[in-house]
């Protein structure tokens, strides 16, 4: 409670990991996951369901009941665990705009702490062709990119521009992300010469 409330008067908006929604939700007490959410005045919510499985309507049932409590982030892209049965471009799109029009304000797409699983081969090498493709119908400033390693934040730095909404983000490199961000990085400074 201290860590939230010393966050909350800095001005930084702090949020529960989509797992305890999850941890709630599995153990039927979702309505004391928005207790929770009153009680401790959060008004940033994930929703995900990369631990448990929730069909797709009820996730977007849950998107819209907490989008009144609420800025929703709504993750995509975390049953890419199984390489045998990777999402289709064509997929993501579907379930990133169904869960917008359910109330959720970004999309997080997925990478996980590894950044080889969703958005990502097994290398960490960026899904391209997906990232392309999802940018051709769900708008930039509505998807936060969960980016772990160095290659892939100059990736969406480089596609997207200085700005590009980037998660997943080690608190220690926090500092290095925000000086490729500015081009004060050899990876990036070519990125400022145009």
């Amino acid at each position: 409670p201290e860590k939230v409330r010393v966050y909350q008067q800095a001005g930084i908006k702090v949020y529960f990991g989509g797992i305890l929604f999850e941890a709630f939700v599995i153990r039927n007490q979702f309505s004391d996951y928005i207790q929770l959410l009153k009680e401790y005045a959060i008004d940033y919510i994930e929703v995900s369901d990369g631990s448990i499985s929730i069909p797709h309507e009820e996730k977007c049932g849950y998107i819209e009941k907490l989008s009144q409590y609420g800025t929703v982030l709504s993750e995509v892209g975390s049953k890419d665990k199984d390489r045998e049965h990777i999402t289709p471009p064509y997929k993501w799109i579907q379930l990133m705009k169904a869960e917008l029009e359910a109330g959720a304000s970004y999309i997080v797409a997925e990478a996980r702490e590894t950044g080889t699983v969703g958005l990502y081969r097994d290398s960490g090498e960026v899904r391209e062709g997906l990232v392309q493709e999802i940018l051709t119908k769900v708008p930039a400033e509505k998807i936060i990119w969960e980016a772990p390693q160095k290659d892939q934040q100059l990736y969406f730095l480089s596609l997207i521009g200085p700005n590009a909404n980037l998660g997943n983000i080690n608190p220690s490199e926090v500092i290095a992300l925000e000086s490729m961000r500015v081009g004060l990085r050899g990876d990036s400074f070519h990125l400022f010469l145009k």
